[in-house]
């Protein structure tokens, strides 16, 4: 599965597009070039893996022993194999969103694989997300927020509400454009509860306020 993950990558590499990406990304780790386009057609070719410990030790070891961005998401996208998926990968998915840092892995984890574990197990999965609302690291406590997205009428609201409020201060960037993200998919399903919701917090940054009322 890695050898045919990494000489798939570099037969589609594209120099150029590789240090556009990067640029795009702002990434320190460098790119071959490989858009998605081409990792979708990628994975449809590698052998599939049916024993779960396998699945999970050919993932970690692209993740972790990464040169390009590209066997990142390669690593990612395997990840979502809806047959292996339980709570028990929830040190897996933190270890990602830790070392990844940054929204293209973190955001994907978070409404992908945190929140369907959330919703499939909550009693293990909402105490989780209460902590990490208050984490000292930033991405741990964005993917708390996010982690609802396209819920719908299943959001825990008390859930979304107390990682909301958890951050509403935070000047970080990310924090405050997924405050704001959360509650505009929200608005979908519950528009009068996440109008209420903001004009009840002044507090709120211009940034979460504007991405919340975006489509009301």
């Amino acid at each position: 599965m890695i050898e045919a993950v990494r000489a798939g990558l570099e037969e589609r590499a594209d120099p150029v597009k590789a240090l556009e990406m990067q640029a795009y990304m702002k990434s320190g780790m460098p790119f071959l070039g490989v858009q998605k386009p081409g990792r979708v057609a990628l994975l449809k070719s590698l052998p599939q893996l049916h024993d779960r410990d396998v699945w999970l030790d050919a993932i970690r070891m692209l993740w972790r022993e990464a040169t390009y961005r590209e066997e990142r998401y390669i690593a990612l996208s395997l990840s979502g194999d809806r047959r292996f998926q339980s709570v028990d990968l929830l040190p897996w998915f933190d270890e990602m969103i830790v070392t990844g840092a940054w929204w293209d892995y973190v955001d994907e984890i978070a409404s992908k694989r945190v929140g369907p574990l959330l919703r499939s197990t909550p009693g293990v999965v909402r105490p989780l997300m209460l902590r990490w609302s208050a984490d000292a690291d930033r991405w741990r406590r964005r993917t708390s927020v996010i982690c609802q997205l396209g819920a719908k009428g299943a959001t825990d609201v008390d859930l979304l509400t107390a990682c909301v409020d958890a951050n509403v201060d935070d000047p970080d960037f990310f924090l405050r454009k997924g405050i704001g993200w959360a509650l505009r998919e929200f608005a979908k399903t519950e528009p009068g509860w996440v109008r209420s919701f903001v004009e009840a917090r002044p507090g709120l940054s211009p940034l979460s306020r504007r991405e919340a009322l975006k489509h009301l």
